[in-house]
């Protein structure tokens, strides 16, 4: 598959499971999305070798509850306060930011971020968050659906 869609999350901490929710959804369509924690040397290794790759992760509260951000790691270093670290301390920007500066960044990695209300233990998913989640999953579900086009002018052949 030309694109990787990763999810990372913890499913029993509320909002944290946004990404993982996106894949889920993603998955029951059919489509090819992984699931991670968010924890930095693991994230590398599943996007070593993928040209173009959509990460999708909760954001810490800044009082827009279920707010979708998207970043280019290209073209811009992650806030720090934007994503939390894992539980391990190395997390998600600390994978990109690592990433960057061996010259191992795919060659495309986009960051969708879901604002969080909460990340507590064994809470569901707000329903501002749940929003966000279908929001995402159908604008990555079009999104991989229009990569596999035939590019115009060209003929399809079997």
């Amino acid at each position: 598959m030309a694109l990787r869609i990763i999810g990372c999350g913890n499913a029993d901490r509320g909002d944290d499971a946004a990404g993982l929710l996106v894949v889920r959804r993603l998955r029951a369509l059919g489509l090819e999305a992984i699931e991670q924690t968010g924890e930095g040397v693991a994230l590398m290794e599943s996007w070593s070798g993928c040209a173009d790759v959509v990460l999708v992760d909760a954001t810490a509260p800044a009082g827009s509850p279920g707010r979708i951000r998207i970043w280019n790691a290209h073209a811009e270093t992650l806030p720090k306060d934007a994503l939390p670290r894992s539980t391990h301390g190395f997390g998600v920007r600390e994978a990109v930011e690592l990433a960057r500066s061996m010259n191992c960044l795919p060659r495309s990695l986009w960051i969708y971020g879901i604002e969080a209300r909460q990340f507590s233990f064994s809470a569901p998913c707000s329903e501002e968050v749940e929003r966000a989640v279908s929001s995402v999953a159908e604008t990555l579900r079009k999104l991989v659906r229009k990569s596999l086009q035939p590019p115009p002018g060209r003929i399809a052949t079997r």
